[in-house]
């Protein structure tokens, strides 16, 4: 093998793993989507239990705390996904080479 045949397939390995962080990072965002709409249709059935003009009381405190621990759930779930990702290797110039 000549060192361009080598060159351009150490190039292909580079392809390969963005292709692959991106399809990572794509799954996450869809398993995220999911999760959201799971919630967010928990919480309507939970909190709504007669639709109408205006929402009562007991219905707004109801979506209020749904809310707040979603908040602090994504929360937690984006501070995860951070130290996943700082003890992942960072692509580098060095793999393109």
């Amino acid at each position: 093998m000549d060192s361009s045949s080598s060159s351009s397939a150490v190039g292909l390995g580079s392809v390969d793993w963005q292709l692959q962080h991106f399809m990572e990072v794509e799954s996450q965002k869809q398993h995220f989507q999911q999760l959201v709409h799971q919630m967010t249709k928990l919480h309507w059935e939970k909190c709504m239990d007669k639709p109408g003009p205006k929402l009562d009381s007991p219905a707004e405190a109801c979506f209020v705390n749904c809310i707040g621990h979603f908040i602090d759930t994504s929360q937690f779930n984006l501070n995860q996904l951070e130290q996943t990702q700082k003890s992942k290797p960072v692509f580098s110039e060095s793999h393109s080479d």
